[in-house]
């Protein structure tokens, strides 16, 4: 297959150079000793004899059409239900959890005060928080699809166990383990897509199976409208809050025994594909440089990870844009209330900004696979959303209509951060940095998410314009910081170009998945 086109916006493998047959050959005998820090795509080309492997293009669109079909409903189900999961507080909320006990189970709750919602909020990233870089060093250590499908499983069983939560020390403590089990997910799902796509493809398809918070907003608020509006007519035995934790958390489980049996740890034990099909699966994917996955922890790559200005722009990015989001995905019912809709028509109406995540994440996605400089591609989608959180603030209160709107357009936030995680799974080589920026990254997230429902206080409602000042700052600091990911990804690539056009440059066999080449390969960005 042919190697990936240069861009002027991406970031390329650090050239190897070697100056003769007996240093190539040196190197090759030294990987042979330590074959233990091969990647684990080497295994599958073990007995070929040096066989070279050629892959036409009707090959390649059967074994991208078979990998689509099996993988990416699965992944787009669950991680809708990823983010369904986290926001079934948001709409408890306002169906009864706040409220006092009482005999009446329409309107019986656990009597928690405004503060204590907030705090609920973020407790779900403290687990997230503590649990982050060890559950990326298990991704690596464990079988990725077996490990990946407990922890689909474990929050399922624990959201379930919400309805049987009566005070908020209980609710405390099911947030925290919710945290806990959820925050594999993403990870687990970036390392999902590298190993099994080329880097032209991985773009449009992490936007895809992202784009599924926002069809889990509008099933969720679709449910959760139904459910509302049933048990106010006809009466139930359970609380209205507490269904809806139920229905989500075992409809979790079920999607994880089917995630277990689908999804395989990666080409090797697919049992959906032949023999045949997994080296070929394995083999399309070495324009990546990057294989299919290493058990192996090392020191050097943590280092280099801990030391790239990169990993740290893409935690400061996740670290202030999540701020936003965190307030907002906790407090959206809230805050379409205070426009001045009853609550079941907070949950009705919230349905539509789902949507427009779905449209804004797969066209930037796609866009940036197509036309590259993906980051660029992304500002749009943020751009967008400060527009919307510009007109809640100006807006007069009794244009709920107008606000309604610009909620709805600030629903495309989520595009610069679909693009850097996608930056992740295609530029960073090397599985012990690839899961340390996934980490961080994620580190940052949870932060951004902890901080965020703290700026929303009950004694700014209906308006919590101080919130919303936030947002707009937060956001307009993420243009900054995209900006120098972008250009500093420039600058490398004109240093690494110099060294690849250096006299003397030869690249070794079966580099691709060979462990001491550079850990940021070359993908559009």
């Amino acid at each position: 297959m042919a190697a990936a086109v240069h861009q002027p916006d991406h970031v390329e493998k650090e050239p190897v150079p070697e100056t003769s047959d007996e240093a190539k050959k040196m190197v090759e005998e030294k990987l042979l000793k330590h074959s233990h820090n091969a990647d684990a795509a080497m295994k599958a080309f073990e007995g070929l004899d040096g066989q070279g492997i050629v892959i036409t293009e009707e090959t390649n669109r059967r074994l991208l059409r078979k990998i689509d079909m099996h993988l990416m409903p699965v992944m787009c189900v669950v991680y809708g239900l990823n983010y369904l999961d986290k926001t079934t507080l948001s709409y408890a909320s306002i169906m009864g959890l706040k409220l006092p006990p009482s005999d009446d189970k329409n309107k019986s709750g656990i009597n928690i005060t405004g503060s204590q919602y907030s705090w609920l909020g973020s407790m779900f990233y403290f687990g997230y928080l503590a649990w982050e870089y060890p559950t990326n060093r298990l991704l690596q250590r464990l079988p990725l699809g077996k490990y990946s499908a407990f922890n689909v499983i474990m929050w399922g069983v624990v959201l379930a166990c919400f309805a049987a939560v009566n005070n908020y020390a209980g609710a405390i403590a099911i947030r925290f383990f919710l945290g806990v089990f959820e925050s594999a997910v993403t990870p687990g799902f970036a390392l999902f897509t590298s190993q099994w796509y080329t880097k032209k493809e991985q773009g449009v398809r992490t936007s895809i199976w992202f784009s599924f918070n926002g069809w889990a907003q509008i099933f969720g608020g679709l449910v959760a409208y139904g459910i509302a509006v049933a048990c106010r007519k006809t009466g139930t035995s359970i609380e209205p809050w507490k269904i809806v934790f139920l229905v989500t958390g075992l409809l979790t489980v079920c999607m994880g025994f089917v995630f277990l049996w689908i999804i395989p740890d990666n080409q090797m034990n697919a049992r959906w594909l032949s023999k045949e099909d997994r080296v070929l699966a394995i083999e399309r994917i070495r324009v990546n440089g990057q294989g299919v996955g290493n058990k192996h922890f090392k020191w050097y790559q943590l280092k280099e990870a801990l030391l790239d200005p990169l990993s740290w722009a893409f935690f400061f990015y996740a670290l202030v844009a999540d701020i936003p989001n965190g307030g907002l995905t906790n407090f959206f019912s809230q805050l379409i209330v205070g426009f001045g809709y009853t609550p079941e028509q907070s949950l009705l109406y919230g349905t539509p900004g789902g949507a427009v995540e779905i449209v804004a994440l797969i066209t930037a996605g796609w866009a940036g696979d197509r036309y590259g400089h993906r980051i660029l591609i992304s500002f749009s989608g943020l751009l967008l959303s400060i527009l919307g959180m510009l007109l809640i603030v100006a807006l007069p209160l009794s244009n709920n209509s107008g606000r309604l709107a610009g909620y709805y357009l600030a629903q495309a936030a989520p595009t610069p951060f679909v693009a850097l995680l996608s930056l992740i799974s295609t530029n960073v080589a090397g599985y012990t940095k690839k899961t340390t920026v996934a980490a961080m990254y994620l580190i940052g997230y949870c932060t951004g998410n902890i901080i965020g429902p703290q700026t929303f206080r009950q004694e700014d409602f209906p308006r919590y314009v101080p919130a919303e000042v936030t947002i707009i700052v937060c956001w307009g600091v993420c243009l900054f910081d995209l900006a120098f990911i972008h250009f500093y990804c420039k600058w490398q690539n004109k240093k690494k170009e110099r060294i690849r056009n250096a006299p003397g440059y030869v690249k070794l066999p079966n580099q691709e998945y060979n462990p001491t080449t550079s850990l940021w390969t070359s993908v559009s960005c």
